[in-house]
């Protein structure tokens, strides 16, 4: 089976965006470069993640390496919608995260859900070939998105990546899910509308 691996080193623009109003919105990565426009869905819980663990990368490779990083962003950057259309190419799996010590860049790896998925065993291997198998990599054979960032271009990601994160419905103050612009049923209120 062919896959493909969309590479941008570096992108025009990479960015996490939504598509839809609060409550039902998709996510996406998208990335821009060389007159090429890649989307990729994935769920909001891993967009806030990447965000958080680009900032521990950021900060691990200039305690490690020493690299010289940009103050966060305080100023609003890119704030345009997703680039049109937003085709999905397809649903990210796992996310992947690399610092280059030779170009200090940050690499993102955004790879393809597997169409079978991994059966957990329990218990032990019945001969050595499974456990041969379980050290190739799962995912050789996915579509995956690579994309190369400067440290700065990443601080700019993750403030952007943020703010699209907290700009769905807001929580509940009692019990922490979203609320409905109907309100919703709080379990902390017995079932009552809040």
């Amino acid at each position: 089976m062919t896959h493909q691996v969309h590479a941008f080193e570096p992108p025009e623009r990479f960015v996490a965006g939504t598509v839809g109003p609060p409550g039902e919105r998709t996510f996406f990565l998208q990335a821009r470069g060389g007159g090429r426009l890649v989307s990729v869905a994935l769920e909001k819980v891993q967009v806030s993640l990447l965000a958080e663990k680009l900032e521990e990368l950021l900060s691990e490779a200039q305690r490690r390496f020493g690299v010289e990083l940009p103050e966060p962003v305080a100023v609003v950057g890119d704030n345009d919608p997703l680039d049109t259309p937003v085709d999905e190419e397809f649903r990210v799996g796992t996310l992947g995260l690399a610092f280059d010590v030779d170009t200090a860049t940050v690499v993102i790896e955004a790879i393809a859900v597997g169409e079978a998925e991994v059966e957990v065993e329990l218990g032990e291997p019945d001969d050595d070939e499974d456990a041969e198998d379980e050290d190739a990599e799962p995912d050789e054979d996915l579509d995956r998105l690579r994309v190369r960032l400067t440290p700065e271009a990443t601080r700019q990601f993750i403030e952007r990546a943020r703010r699209v994160v907290n700009a769905g419905r807001p929580p509940c103050p009692l019990c922490g899910q979203p609320l409905d612009p109907a309100g919703h049923l709080c379990p902390r209120h017995n079932g009552y509308h809040r």
